[in-house]
């Protein structure tokens, strides 16, 4: 085991953002220490926030990490943010937003970029919960891009998943018929002290009464009010959470849902390779391709990228 793994085991936060780096680069080394976390990962409780931008994620993110402090948690959070279609990295900067709870003890923040993905979690994101997890964070909080519907991969990534939205901004309505309103455990309606609260409140229990679905795990999900600013129904929030995470144990979901985890990390690592191997091959041969009959052109194509993967 490598003597910055061991410091970053022990807690040392610059060696693990040192190290962190390293695997979201995909560095040997990298892989190298994610392989030796992965054996020691498997009990960290993930939470997956989702919703609307402008719901105030990072704020209610801010306020559960203060809760869990208090309860004697290891808090690690991954907040993921859209990407720039040019260089992949990431516009929104939430670690900068978030920056004051960097400073406290036993909290690790990491900001990366969806890179393009489009359920909104990255292979390089589940490999940065599964060192974090492997790192002894217990509660693992994953903030993902807000793009509605494009969240929903999140679902086999996290324990569980709370989809916030605002009054007033019609999401309600959206929100019954958008496939984001079948994936959360929990909704939450942020900023409850505006006047349309109520209203959000009853549209939304009326969405998940009169669904004719199978929520996931057989569980109803619960729609709870909160104001983050003022840190109001944070408690009762984070109370939900932990008696999800115990209905979860007692189906035999929770470590169901790690493997799930893994599973995705994996295919989406080898789904990563194929595409660079693709993007590679159809830079050198552009010119070419085009002059080729359009079928011609795919089999030559896909032939090539067979070669090298088989390679």
């Amino acid at each position: 085991m490598s003597e910055l793994l061991d410091r970053a085991i022990k807690g040392d936060e610059l060696s693990i953002a040192r190290l962190l780096t390293k695997i979201e680069y995909v560095d040997p080394q990298g892989l190298i220490a994610l392989e030796e976390l992965s054996k020691r990962a498997g009990k960290a409780f993930t939470i997956g926030i989702t919703g609307i931008p402008g719901a105030g994620k990072s704020t209610i993110i801010g306020a559960l990490i203060e809760e869990y402090l208090k309860r004697g948690h290891k808090v690690g959070v991954v907040m993921i943010d859209p990407s720039s279609p040019f260089t992949k990295g990431s516009f929104m900067g939430n670690r900068i937003r978030m920056q004051e709870k960097t400073m406290l003890d036993n909290v690790f923040i990491r900001s990366l970029a969806s890179r393009g993905h489009l359920g909104g979690v990255s292979a390089e994101a589940l490999m940065l919960i599964e060192a974090l997890d492997g790192l002894g964070f217990d509660r693992i909080i994953v903030e993902t891009v807000g793009a509605g519907q494009t969240d929903t991969e999140i679902v086999s990534s996290v324990h569980s998943i709370a989809v916030l939205t605002v009054p007033g901004t019609g999401d309600e309505i959206q929100a019954l018929k958008a496939g984001i309103m079948e994936i959360g455990d929990f909704y939450v309606i942020n900023k409850a002290d505006r006047p349309e609260a109520e209203a959000s409140y009853i549209s939304i229990k009326f969405a998940i009464d009169s669904a004719e679905i199978n929520f996931r795990d057989g569980w109803k999900p619960l729609v709870l009010k909160t104001i983050a600013t003022k840190g109001e129904g944070i408690k009762e929030l984070v109370d939900t959470f932990e008696e999800h995470r115990s209905f979860l144990e007692s189906k035999g979901i929770f470590s169901k849902r790690i493997l799930e985890r893994k599973s995705k990390m994996i295919e989406l690592i080898v789904r990563r390779e194929i595409e660079q191997l693709l993007q590679k091959s159809m830079e050198e041969r552009k010119e070419e391709l085009i002059k080729l009959p359009l079928m011609n052109a795919v089999y030559s194509l896909r032939a090539e990228l067979l070669k090298k993967i088989n390679k």
